[in-house]
């Protein structure tokens, strides 16, 4: 967790949303939670890691569907 990158978590009903990331001087945890819908959650690699761009993790955020974006 020391590396600089964001580390995410999603509850299991998947309308909570938690982030860990170093900020340099400590551990930083974020938390959010959608009253209406849910995250919609990358399908897992085999080594248990996935990495975004930064629109698919914007969007990811937002709660909308970063999977099919449309123009």
């Amino acid at each position: 967790p020391f590396s600089g990158h964001l580390f995410l978590f999603r509850g299991r009903r998947g309308d909570l949303l938690k982030a860990l990331w170093w900020d340099g001087q400590g551990l930083v945890l974020l938390a959010k939670r959608l009253e209406k819908g849910r995250f919609i959650w990358p399908t897992i690699a085999r080594e248990g890691s996935v990495t975004l761009t930064a629109a698919q993790f914007a969007m990811l955020v937002e709660g909308l569907d970063w999977r099919t974006p449309t123009s």
